[in-house]
């Protein structure tokens, strides 16, 4: 116990530092002439110690908390968006090095806090791993697979940058609806935190019975009024909320519940945030990509992605297929995972190919990067969360 509460304490300690980095990072972006001068800022300098410190005890709260579990922590969502939340900033670290950009890290942590964030509202109890689960392909699948998509997002990040500064968000186009639109996904991010955080403080709880996929009879909680049931639910918790509708049980209603009614809080804080600002979430954060240089941000996304791919075929495909048929005696099963996994992949096969055949550079390759990240981040969420498959125990 002592070890899971050092653990705790050392990602809290991260997740402010980089707090702390992004507002230094903000100030030497604003503080800066040029691109050019920013490797000789101040404020630069101290928002890459502060994010490496950040990234050291975001590490210490990994090995420590693979020390107390007894297994690497990535079996469930939490571990997971943490471990995948920490490679993103050590990619950026990686990355501001070789380039000296600030904008970079401006964009690049925020993301990383935002995924933190999501993380915990998941159960943070270490708990043994399940049968299905106890392999070493566990390690070297999840890891490698987790590691290849923090470098593909690096290349989205590089791509916000690009369309940040280059597109007109005073002229009603297509441009500025699909920008506004990444931003509107993130303030959905910010919505699930907000409405999961406001539902643990009320302490709401509901408890129901169900037949599961398995036909095998089931108790869950629900955290959240429960607007959706469970395959032939029957309530246990007296007063509880009657569910709107019985969903199959190929369908996780209890996830289902918590996507819409994190959906429904992003949708009101993204227009109480227009209402406010009274013009595009975009243009709040269109200021500080100004100043990027394009040509560099298109080479550090293309890069990432030349580097990610790769990473990202050996963990999500070749280790999860070889991990595959030692647990289940086949390569492929189709499994909903198995096939956005395969999508993601099929995404940034053909990124490569645009990139190499047709030349599609600078503002082309920066809305495939966002997309693919959007894709990322739909297979994780959606995907992993509401569709009952073989990796629903994630």
């Amino acid at each position: 116990m002592e070890l899971a509460s050092l653990s705790a304490n050392l990602l809290l300690v991260s997740f402010i530092a980089y707090l702390v980095a992004t507002l230094f990072f903000g100030g030497a972006v604003k503080g800066a002439k040029s691109e050019a001068s920013y490797k000789n800022n101040r404020s630069g300098k101290i928002g890459i110690i502060i994010t490496v410190i950040g990234f050291i005890t975001h590490l210490g709260y990994f090995i420590t908390r693979w020390i107390a579990s007894g297994h690497a922590p990535v079996s469930n969502m939490f571990e997971f968006m943490t471990a995948f939340g920490m490679m993103l900033v050590g990619a950026f670290i990686l990355l501001f090095y070789l380039y000296r950009t600030p904008s970079l890290g401006l964009f690049a942590l925020p993301i990383a806090i935002i995924i933190i964030g999501y993380a915990s509202m998941f159960p943070r109890e270490i708990t043994p791993l399940i049968p299905a689960l106890v392999s070493h392909w566990l390690t070297i699948h999840v890891i490698t697979a987790a590691l290849g998509e923090a470098i593909l997002a690096i290349s989205a990040v590089a791509g916000l940058v690009i369309l940040l500064k280059h597109v007109d968000l005073t002229k009603k186009s297509k441009q500025r609806f699909w920008l506004e639109a990444v931003m509107f996904t993130l303030v959905l991010v910010v919505g699930f935190v907000l409405s999961s955080t406001v539902f643990k403080l009320t302490g709401y709880e509901a408890q129901f019975n169900y037949i599961d996929k398995n036909d095998l009879p089931a108790t869950i909680e629900y955290n959240y009024p429960p607007l959706f049931g469970m395959h032939e639910y029957e309530a246990l918790t007296p007063d509880a909320m009657t569910p709107w509708a019985e969903m199959p049980a190929v369908v996780n209603a209890k996830t289902l519940t918590t996507f819409v009614w994190s959906v429904a809080t992003g949708i009101v804080l993204y227009f109480i945030l227009r209402l406010i600002v009274r013009r595009p979430i975009a243009t709040l954060f269109q200021p500080f990509a100004k100043k990027a240089n394009s040509q560099l941000m298109d080479e550090i996304g293309y890069r990432s992605v030349l580097i990610g791919f790769p990473v990202f075929s050996l963990g999500a495909l070749v280790f999860a297929m070889i991990w595959a048929h030692e647990a289940w005696s086949r390569f492929w099963g189709w499994d909903p995972k198995e096939v956005w996994a395969l999508i993601t992949w099929l995404f940034y096969a053909a990124f490569l190919h645009l990139r190499l055949s047709r030349g599609w550079e600078g503002e082309k390759s920066a809305w495939l990067a966002v997309i693919g990240f959007i894709i990322i981040m739909f297979n994780l969420i959606a995907v992993n969360l509401i569709i009952a498959g073989l990796h629903s125990y994630a």
